[in-house]
């Protein structure tokens, strides 16, 4: 078996005009350098030699296209097209309903591109012989994985094999082909077996990125402090047109899932979104689109509750009358967290509640500030994902969704500049360290209904709890991830 690594284009959408392999092939250990789909291999004996072979080539790369994208440039065309979305969702009269409230509170909410850092970066290994292909992989995506081996190697299925390998952290990356591609397109060079190793730097890099969104909310409020109105309008990348390869309908359930099913009973209602591609390539994340639209939704509540003076658990529990598995997630979070009890001086608690992959999760989580940053002390956790089977198992997917959640809401940002991703490894891309983290309680609803996931929809939730608790603590929403004090002057105006 032989190693390589691949240079890639470090601007999005690039492609490779032409490169010296010479100063490369010299090296040690160094076997092959080829074209391939993705940029250039470098085929070696073993990683070291690869590495060392990939740092030695030459290579002029075609970057014309996107040299001037950046994160800003992002955000403006997002906020050019948020007005101009499909209705997924209109109840009532919004019109009607805003022009008669009491009261108006307008909010715009930007989440960032996030990448999955799973613990383990990218790899394949693939063995692509006349008579055959075998390929071993930490993939979320067998019949996929086979699909591209197949393509590549023009072997009929029977002939492909998938030999899946533990994960080393999925969230969603390793449905993706890239690295796959890479190995199956290696060893047909080759003529061996090839394991493809991605660096971090490649990971974090070259991944297929959460979307970054816009959002623009209003709402209603009467002289009673009913809720009377919600308007969400969304902009943003769609991942189902880049799967697809599709933007025919303008439409990506994947982009409004947590959005246009919202569970309160607010009498007029409109969610619309408009799909705003970029080069930036998007793709599922651990929770997919309840991940940002949870948070947007959620914080953009308990806004409105403010407004209004109400507790914002008592709130969401009048308007939660056609939804009593949420209901009964709060009711349980808040409990068991010791809602409305007396906490430390400088604490405060936020909550929030999201359905997603037909489980139901609340979380209360408990925030002081330390030193100009935000030191989430507790979380605390309900789930209702119907009949359990290993609470254990449930517990553990909580807790990792949590602490998954948390990087997000705390540290996680993807910015572009001049065409490229500007993080690099977890000096620039930090992940929750263990002393950040928080005590974290689980409770699961004893249910007799039909089981629901567990893996992801511990994420949704996490960020707005977070928010909401920031929100108690200092009077000023949370309107932007990362949470970052220093700006919340400015995103809490209005």
């Amino acid at each position: 078996m032989l190693t390589a690594t691949v240079a890639r284009c470090p601007i999005k959408g690039g492609k490779m005009i032409r490169f010296d392999a010479g100063q490369a092939l010299a090296l040690p250990g160094v076997k092959r350098v080829e074209a391939i789909s993705a940029g250039v291999a470098v085929i070696a004996d073993h990683y070291w030699a690869a590495k060392q072979g990939r740092d030695a080539l030459s290579i002029e790369w075609d970057t014309a296209a996107n040299a001037s994208l950046d994160s800003a440039g992002i955000e403006a065309q997002f906020k050019a097209a948020v007005d101009n979305g499909l209705i997924e969702r209109d109840d009532g009269d919004i019109t009607r309903s805003l022009d008669s409230a009491a009261k108006i509170l307008e909010a715009v909410y930007t989440v960032p591109y996030q990448a999955h850092v799973c613990m383990e970066p990218m790899n394949a290994t693939a063995d692509v012989r006349s008579d055959g292909c075998d390929v071993y992989a930490p993939t979320q995506g067998q019949t996929s994985t086979q699909n591209t081996a197949m393509r590549i190697t023009g072997l009929p299925r029977e002939k492909v094999r998938v030999y899946t390998s533990f994960l080393g952290g999925g969230f969603g990356r390793r449905s993706e082909q890239d690295f796959i591609t890479d190995a199956v397109e290696c060893s047909k060079i080759a003529g061996k077996p090839v394991k493809v190793i991605w660096s971090r730097e490649d990971d974090v890099m070259h991944d297929q990125y959460r979307p970054s969104t816009y959002n623009v909310f209003r709402g209603g409020i009467d002289d009673k402090g009913n809720m009377l109105a919600w308007e969400h309008r969304i902009a943003g990348p769609s991942i189902m047109a880049r799967v697809s390869g599709s933007e025919s309908d303008g439409r990506d359930w994947s982009s409004t899932e947590g959005a246009n099913n919202i569970p309160y009973a607010i009498a007029n209602q409109r969610v619309t979104y408009a799909m705003s591609n970029t080069p930036v390539p998007v793709g599922f994340w651990r929770s997919v689109g309840s991940s940002q639209n949870a948070y947007v939704t959620e914080c953009f509540f308990d806004e409105l509750a403010k407004l209004a003076g109400r507790d914002p658990v008592e709130a969401r529990l009048e308007l939660m009358n056609e939804h009593p598995r949420h209901a009964g997630v709060v009711k349980l979070a808040a409990n068991k967290a010791g809602w409305g009890k007396k906490l430390p001086w400088g604490h405060a608690h936020g909550i929030a509640v999201a359905e997603s992959f037909a489980s139901y999760v609340a979380m209360v989580a408990e925030v002081s500030i330390d030193k100009g940053a935000v030191r989430v002390q507790r979380m605390t956790c309900a789930v209702d994902c119907g009949m359990t089977v290993n609470p254990n198992s449930i517990r553990a997917q909580m807790e990792g969704a949590i602490v998954y959640g948390l990087t997000a809401t705390l540290k996680g940002e993807i910015t572009i500049a001049g065409g490229q991703v500007q993080q690099r490894n977890f000096d620039d891309y930090p992940l929750l360290r263990l002393e950040e983290c928080p005590d974290i309680d689980v409770h699961i609803v004893g249910s007799e209904q039909a089981p629901g996931g567990v893996g992801e929809p511990g994420v949704p939730p996490t960020a707005p709890a977070v928010a909401n608790a920031v929100l108690a603590l200092t009077g000023k929403p949370v309107r932007r991830l990362p949470i970052r004090l220093t700006r919340m002057t400015h995103q809490g105006a209005g």
